[in-house]
């Protein structure tokens, strides 16, 4: 058999070290990332509610042709325990409470996301 069908120890090694250094750069991100302090609802596009990552509430969102979310804040943790949705991929997700995290209702157009004192209003990915 060519010597060049069989991966080579050298490039084993490479892509040992490309995983270490991906799999290190996601925990550094994730450790580094700060808890949000509010939590913003938007239905279609359009902020409709704020509140308080810091005290314990629940609300029912009302989104578009007459969907609903239900939101519930906790322990400084928001999460999206039913809707009207037929996929409940928003029930599925886990709770957020890390500036830059959503949760999302596609069916509905519901947007909740946590944002802190000091979010731009412009993100790295749309400078």
């Amino acid at each position: 058999m060519d010597k060049n069908t069989y991966i080579k120890k050298k490039d084993i090694i490479l892509l040992l070290v490309i995983l270490f250094i991906a799999l290190g750069g996601l925990l550094i991100f994730r450790i580094t990332q700060k808890s949000g302090d509010m939590v913003v609802v938007a239905v279609d596009g359009v902020v409709t509610q704020e509140y308080p990552l810091n005290k314990d509430l629940t609300v029912d969102i009302k989104g578009v042709n007459g969907g609903t979310n239900h939101l519930v804040i906790k322990d400084g943790y928001a999460d999206v325990t039913e809707a009207s949705c037929p996929d409940k991929i928003c029930v599925k997700s886990r709770k957020i409470n890390k500036t830059g995290e959503s949760i999302i209702c596609l069916p509905n157009k519901v947007v909740v996301k946590i944002v802190g004192r000091d979010t731009p209003e412009v993100d790295g990915s749309t400078n």
